[in-house]
């Protein structure tokens, strides 16, 4: 178990080595000389290019100066420390879980959503292939009917990750797939069902009575479903995730976050900022393109992975 969490923080500090570069040595470097006025504004600047966003970028840099009145040090080693407690004080707030636990004999529905071209559908066969090697049994739902591309490329994954699939006519009803999906589960005795979801952003209306009756046809099946809503975000998007994310919480309650493609981002600071304006947690990272590239998120593992070299 002990080398299970070491391979995974090295993987994560791998995955954040562009957003460390941006970070913690770029502040070394800031503040390894005499510091004044401007060093602050330089350093908001920073924390706002690793994508905190300009209002957790701002309150960083109140804390560090608040810090500083009362123990005043030029020494750099503390004050990263400074900066790695307060982002371990934000993403370990107890935040109100919306999970709920499916009934007995009922299977547990994940609905994914998440705009096109965030790394939607990889992130779901990514954790079907978690569950799966659990030794759980999953089942596909490919509901993004609104795209013929979603659903072949759902179906390759299922079939390379050896799981079952329900999947729809391209332009059909996302929720007469998500019935099947369900009813088929309850027959089957599966343990874990993930639903793919349309991901059109233009209209946020349809999108919202979309999601909607989604949910309702799933309850009509499974009367507590769905237990886990999911949002993919893509890592590399930097404040625009947040705009997603908000729109999306606004529409369907989210349980957690996928942040997908965290490898490719020196962007990792966007963490901090989905935690502090929308209080949604990230549940789970995307660190590259294989089935097994995915972790669960630690806060511990992610603020030494920004800070420490």
């Amino acid at each position: 178990m002990l080398g299970f969490f070491k391979s995974s923080f090295q993987k994560i500090k791998q995955a954040l080595s562009k957003t460390r570069s941006m970070l913690a040595q770029r502040m070394r470097a800031l503040f390894g000389k005499p510091w004044n006025e401007e060093t602050f504004e330089q350093l908001e600047q920073i924390l706002y290019e690793a994508d905190l966003g300009a209002e957790s970028a701002g309150a960083f840099v109140a804390h560090l100066r608040e810090e500083l009145r009362r123990q005043p040090t030029q020494e750099i080693g503390a004050l990263l420390q400074i900066f790695q407690d307060y982002a371990l004080s934000i993403l370990t707030q107890p935040a109100k879980s919306i999970k709920k636990e499916p009934a007995v004999g009922e299977p547990r529905v994940i609905l994914v959503v998440g705009v096109n071209g965030t790394g939607k559908t990889t992130s779901i066969a990514k954790l079907a292939h978690l569950y799966h090697r659990e030794g759980k049994k999953v089942l596909l739902a490919a509901a993004d009917t609104f795209r013929a591309a979603a659903i072949d490329q759902l179906a390759n994954w299922a079939e390379r990750l050896g799981v079952p699939i329900v999947r729809g006519q391209p332009g059909g009803d996302p929720s007469a797939v998500v019935f099947d999906a369900l009813t088929a589960a309850s027959a089957r005795g599966i343990d874990i069902v993930l639903i793919d979801t349309a991901g059109r952003l233009q209209n946020k209306t349809a999108l919202m009575q979309e999601l909607e009756k989604v949910k309702r046809v799933s309850q009509k099946v499974v009367p507590s479903a769905p237990h886990e809503t999911l949002l993919v975000l893509d890592a590399t998007t930097g404040q625009n995730a947040i705009d997603q994310a908000q729109i999306f919480h606004q529409f369907t309650p989210l349980s957690g976050i996928f942040l997908a493609k965290l490898d490719g981002s020196a962007k990792g600071g966007i963490v901090l900022s989905i935690y502090q304006k929308l209080g949604v947690p990230v549940e789970w990272i995307g660190i590259g393109e294989g089935a097994d590239d995915i972790l669960p998120f630690d806060a511990q593992s992610y603020v030494d992975a920004l800070f420490k070299d």
